[in-house]
């Protein structure tokens, strides 16, 4: 399940996995137990949101760009 559309805007499971990370950094694990999502599904997502740069990876904890936070 793709998180960035083709038109580079989040998917309904792209913002899923923003919104769990909109109160700070978190892990995979972390962010995986929050939405509900298998960690498979947690981790491509988070390879899509960063490199359509909605998030940052800093020593495997995943934050908000300001990009993301003007879409959320």
């Amino acid at each position: 399940m793709p998180c960035v559309s083709p038109d580079g805007k989040p998917t309904a499971s792209g913002l899923k996995t923003l919104n769990a990370v909109k109160d700070g950094a978190k892990t995979p694990k972390e962010i995986s137990e929050a939405t509900g999502q298998a960690m498979y599904r947690v981790r491509s997502g988070l390879r899509e949101l960063v490199k359509a740069e909605f998030l940052t990876e800093m020593s495997g904890d995943y934050d908000l760009t300001d990009k993301a936070k003007e879409v959320l």
